[in-house]
């Protein structure tokens, strides 16, 4: 048994830029039938407000899909990619405003969590950071999908939820632009995807990263 308290509320309550460099670092627990699965989270991108033309939500555009961005903070907002991959989002911030954080890369605590994740994904190639190096990927390695929208992620029993884990300003915390939204225009080029900076399950290594200091 973990000795493991559930991540404050108070980041739950901040904005998706604010919070999601503060995201890494965390732990993300996902329980299924064969026990609990733990892992940090490495990379996140924020989706912030109606203003940002790379957010499902950009123009407070509120449908089926995107409504669960508009809840408060603390939710899970699970979508499908391609029709086929889904993908996790941290909804955060104050009611009515879409803010959402995407996970997009863990790392598995444990050779017993890997060897669940790798059960959880199947076959695949490469070095062992490729089980969860990027957002469809680590869904699959924890079971997550569309089931799992709307979930509540600050509860001690949830099936999936959110503790306490590295103190993040001990963390070499990197930012630099987000990945395949082209469509955004100039939000495209905005520094709001954040990572830890030499972890190898990072799905992607920016060539100019920024380092992020916590204001």
């Amino acid at each position: 048994m973990h000795n493991s308290r559930l991540i404050s509320p108070s980041l739950l309550g901040r904005t998706a830029l604010e919070a999601a460099p503060l995201l890494l670092g965390q732990t993300l627990v996902r329980v299924t039938e064969d026990g609990e699965v733990r892992c940090r989270i490495v990379e996140t991108e924020s989706y912030g407000g109606a203003e940002d033309r790379g957010s499902h939500a950009f123009g407070n555009r509120r449908t089926a899909r995107t409504e669960v961005m508009f809840a408060a903070g603390g939710v899970a907002y699970v979508y499908l990619i391609y029709g086929m991959y889904s993908c996790l989002n941290v909804v955060v911030g104050d009611p009515d405003d879409p803010q959402a954080v995407l996970i997009r890369a863990v790392e598995p605590l444990s050779d017993k969590d890997a060897e669940l994740m790798l059960a959880y994904r199947g076959e695949f190639s490469g070095k062992k950071a490729n089980l969860c190096n990027g957002p469809g990927k680590l869904c699959r390695a924890l079971r997550i999908d569309r089931s799992l929208n709307g979930y509540p992620l600050n509860r001690g029993d949830g099936m999936l939820r959110l503790e306490a884990g590295d103190p993040v300003d001990e963390l070499p915390i990197v930012q630099c632009p987000r990945i395949n939204i082209d469509y955004a225009g100039e939000y495209a080029l905005k520094p709001w995807r954040y990572y830890i900076e030499g972890n190898p399950y990072v799905s992607v290594k920016d060539k100019q990263p920024t380092p992020w200091k916590q204001a």
